[in-house]
């Protein structure tokens, strides 16, 4: 009985004050936000994007032929009970990379996923890495992962420099109650992934089954979540 309490009071606690608990995890009061990712699946009739997300082939726009392997961007909605993604829209990327434009005098940023991570380096496609050096303090990538890359180009070469790597987007959701754990992997509160292979924890703490919890979060392509804890910090432990 008191688990279930304290489980139904942390839910209270974060519907009441949705600028803490849910800020971010979804766009104002819509369930509809903008992702970049890859088709994997393409038929007459319908396809997916980076496996998990579905869409009909009428929402197709632009000029762009579409074909698995092509990188779009699409308007995608959640439904609430169910977590699942579904695109209402989607249109091809023409580009090689998803250049978000200039910043900073002679530096462009590039917005990717990460496709491995080895020891020393994070790729986004089987030709192009960086090294773990230049990434954000703090921060470790994670297969899935979209990444913000500060690049220039170096001269007489189309070859990247990259100056700075750091997760596309990051948010904090307090109170927050994890959903199950299985072996290395786990979810928070139905839809954030997290693994104890790339999670920060404080010492002596293993995460357990309705532990409340504050987590930092990335976007992150995770089977059926789009986001990631990349730390977590008990608040109440069961």
């Amino acid at each position: 009985m008191l688990r279930i309490l304290r489980r139904f009071m942390a839910f209270l606690r974060k519907r009441a004050d949705p600028e803490e608990g849910q800020q971010g995890l979804l766009q104002g009061d819509s369930n509809l936000r903008t992702i970049q990712g890859v088709v994997t699946t393409f038929c007459t009739d319908y396809g997916r994007i980076d496996e998990s997300i579905y869409f009909n082939t009428d929402v197709v726009t632009g000029n762009v032929p579409l074909k698995a392997g092509q990188k779009v961007t699409a308007l995608v909605e959640e439904d609430k009970a169910s977590h699942v993604l579904k695109a209402i829209k989607v249109e091809a990327i023409s580009d090689h990379f998803d250049d978000a434009g200039p910043s900073d005098l002679g530096t462009s940023v590039l917005i990717s996923r990460a496709t491995s991570v080895t020891k020393d380096a994070v790729y986004i496609n089987k030709d192009t890495c960086f090294s773990l050096s230049i990434v954000h303090e703090g921060f470790m990538p994670y297969k899935g992962d979209w990444l913000e890359v500060e690049y220039c180009m170096q001269p007489g070469t189309s070859n990247l420099n990259a100056l700075s790597v750091k997760p596309m987007n990051c948010r904090h959701v307090e109170e927050v109650c994890i959903s199950s754990v299985h072996g290395r992997h786990g979810v928070v509160d139905d839809t954030i992934f997290f693994t104890l292979d790339s999670l920060k924890l404080p010492a002596g703490y293993v995460p357990q089954p309705n532990d409340i919890v504050d987590v930092v979060i990335v976007e992150s392509v995770q089977s059926c979540y789009i986001w990631r804890a990349v730390s977590m910090t008990p608040v109440h432990i069961l």
